[in-house]
Formats: C-alpha cells, structure tokens, sequence
C-alpha cells in the first residue's frame, strides 16, 4: 500500500496476528483486562479464581490479567484480596501454569489502592496524598511520609519479584483511578509542597519511581505495562495533557513495555471508566442496611451513569499515539470492527473485560466469524458482584 507521495505506508496489523510484548511473545493482540474477581476470601488463591481465569484463557485471549494483587496489607481495597507476599505464591504458580496449559499468558497487576482503600475492612490505615475523609471506609485517610512512599516503591519491586517467581509472564503497575500512584498525579488530591507534590514532575515522582525499581528488580524477565490514567474524569483532577507528558517520561524512563490508556476515579467518579447503566439498586442490595439506605438516596451523585458507545475511550487515546511504547486501548471494545480501527490507528493491543465476563470464549468466536456479536448489554449489573464473586447475572439468567 502506498500513501499520496509513494511511500510504503504500514498495513495495519491482523488483531489476531502473534505480538511481542517486551520480552514476551502473545499469541493474539486481545488482552483479558483486569478486573477484580471477588473470588480470594483469605487473600490467596482459590479454585474459583483458576477459572476465572481459565475460561477466557480456553475462549482465545492472548493474556489475562490476574486483579487486583496489592503490594502491601494497607494497599488492598478491601482485605478480602491477595496481596503479594511468599505465602501467596504457591497457588499464584498453580493459576499461571493452568493459564499456560491453555496457551495464554497471564499477567498481575500490582499496586497499592492509596485513598481508595478500605482502611475499616483492612483494619488499616489507608495513604493517601493527604488527610481526607473517605466515604468507601467511613474513615479519614492518613497523609503519607516520605518513608512511606519509599516502602511502597520497595513493595512494588518485591511484588514484581514473586510474580516472577510465580510464574507470570508480565505485569501490570496500577497508575489509574486514584489509587495510590494516581492519587499523586492528581492535582485535586495532591496538595503537597514537598518532592512528592507540587507541579507535575513532583506529583509523577511516586510514579516513575515505582516504574524504574520494577524495572530495575525483573529487568525483562517478564513484561511491563502500566494502567495509567488519562484523565480522572472530576473537574481540579489530572488533565489529559499532563498524563501525556506523564507518559512520556515512562517511556524516556524506559520502565515500561507498554501503556493501557485507562480514565476516571474509583473515589470519585468510577461510571466515567465504566459507561453504561448504573446499577445503583443492584450495589446498595450489596451492602448491610445503613449503607444501603445512603446508596438509594446518594447514590446517583457517586455513580453518574454515562452513555456506552463502543472504543469510548479512543478519543482521548488518540492524544497518545505519537508516542513509541506501545499502547493498549481498552473501553467499549467488544466488536470486531473496533478491534480493527484500534489496530488501523495504531494501537498496540486491546483489553476486553466486561464482554468476556458474558462470554468467555467471545474472542475464539471473533476470529472464526467476524461477524459474531457480543452479548454483553452494557447494564453494568456485573459491578456490585465483586463483593460475593464476580460474574454476570445476565448471563446466568439466561
């Protein structure tokens, strides 16, 4: 193919065509996106979670990514998830050579939840940038030292170290949704003048830090993406142009193998991530009754229902692609179609996840029938079901 002056111009890559990532060789460019299981009541690895994970392995993703694995005991949402730690990796090698036994690679996201925390559930502090009140845990959050953050780096380079261990292909550094390293990249909730604040360079220092120790820990044993977000999707909160330059100085850090490109706030705004219904009947049966009854009658001011479309995300991705780490896009993707135009436009890969929670072997249908449709509805009803295990209730009603 030619372009308007003769040149050769690339041809966009077949979806379904093997990509390296980083020292990692996937067998397709669709990626499982990490989304919380609900399925680890102590913190380790159940049946439940291995296949979880096995049936979109088994259904034709190229990787899944094992959600959410916390660096540190305070860094969990919520303590009913694993969090990296030597008695974890047995089971950790149990799910990844079950995964590979299906011809797929698997990937754990790390991070630390910061603000987002559930400090009542963890029965432990949750950090943040500073000293607020956060409404998920009924506490105020503690602002976190400089020691602090310097043992969150550590804990980030000694998780990437067991998973290592534990067999997994790559991982996945948590950079969005205010979590913890989010958190400092935003100026609503960063107000700090010291090194970890201020302007940009001081509130991506928690960040790069984080990505330059995983680098240094695993080298290329295994890969390296980030979540980063784009923007936070609250006004004072980060704004795209900053993230972009966020992401540049990762790339010139050399820390990561790739950027999935991610948006909104799980402490303020998480629909802006989600698209779609919100369920708010659905999560406050969720909870125990005072919650339940804050839920019904607050609700709609947390979770702020906003129209799916299918690749909603891409228009701000776009603001990325001039960069040379690869990139995944993730948001609305569940058609052949959109697969194709983020190829064509020169994305990397993409990530599906509510789509192969209706169905699992979506992907092995896409590429034997490009015409297949997704099921999934949109109606978001699989969210509130992270707290007993997550699934679709659509799909089990049908």
């Amino acid at each position: 193919m030619h372009g308007p002056r003769g040149e050769d111009v690339p041809k966009a890559p077949d979806v379904f065509s093997p990509a390296s990532l980083g020292p990692l060789r996937l067998r397709n460019r669709v990626i499982k996106a990490a989304t919380f299981e609900g399925a680890t009541p102590d913190g380790l690895v159940t049946g439940r979670l291995v296949d979880y994970h096995l049936r979109p392995a088994a259904g034709g993703v190229g990787m899944t990514t094992v959600a959410y694995c916390a660096v540190a005991p305070e860094g969990r949402t919520e303590r009913r998830q694993i969090w990296m730690r030597p008695e974890a990796v047995p089971g950790l090698r149990g799910l990844t050579e079950a995964v590979h036994g299906e011809g797929a690679a698997v990937s754990a996201q790390l991070g630390h939840a910061g603000p987002v925390a559930d400090a009542r559930s963890n029965r432990l502090p949750a950090l943040a940038p500073g000293r607020r009140f956060n409404p998920l845990g009924m506490r105020r959050t503690r602002a976190a030292t400089a020691e602090d953050l310097r043992g969150v780096v550590r804990a980030h380079a000694r998780a990437a170290r067991l998973a290592a261990e534990s067999g997994f292909d790559a991982v996945e550094l948590h950079l969005g949704h205010n979590y913890l390293a989010s958190a400092f990249l935003s100026p609503l909730l960063n107000g700090r003048d010291d090194a970890w604040g201020g302007d940009l360079a001081g509130r991506a220092k928690l960040a790069r830090d984080i990505g330059r120790a995983v680098r240094d820990e695993v080298g290329d044993r295994v890969a390296i993406t980030a979540k980063l977000n784009m923007t936070d999707g609250v006004r004072g909160g980060l704004a795209v142009e900053d993230s972009v330059q966020v992401a540049r100085w990762l790339e010139e850090d050399g820390s990561v193998d790739a950027l999935a490109l991610t948006a909104g706030s799980s402490l303020l705004n998480p629909m802006y991530l989600f698209r779609g219904d919100a369920p708010l009947a659905e999560f406050a049966a969720a909870f125990p009754p005072p919650q339940r009854l804050g839920i019904r009658l607050f609700g709609g001011r947390f979770l702020r229902a906003y129209p799916y479309e299918e690749a909603y995300l891409l228009p701000l991705a776009r603001r990325f692609t001039h960069l040379a780490t690869p990139l995944i896009l993730l948001g609305g993707i569940s058609e052949r179609a959109t697969m194709d135009r983020a190829m064509a436009e020169g994305f990397a890969f993409v990530a599906m996840a509510r789509a192969l929670l209706r169905e699992p072997d979506l992907v092995r249908r896409v590429e034997a029938d490009p015409a297949t449709p997704s099921l999934c509805i949109h109606c978001n009803r699989c969210m509130p079901t992270i707290y007993s295990g997550t699934h679709c209730p659509v799909r089990e009603e049908a």
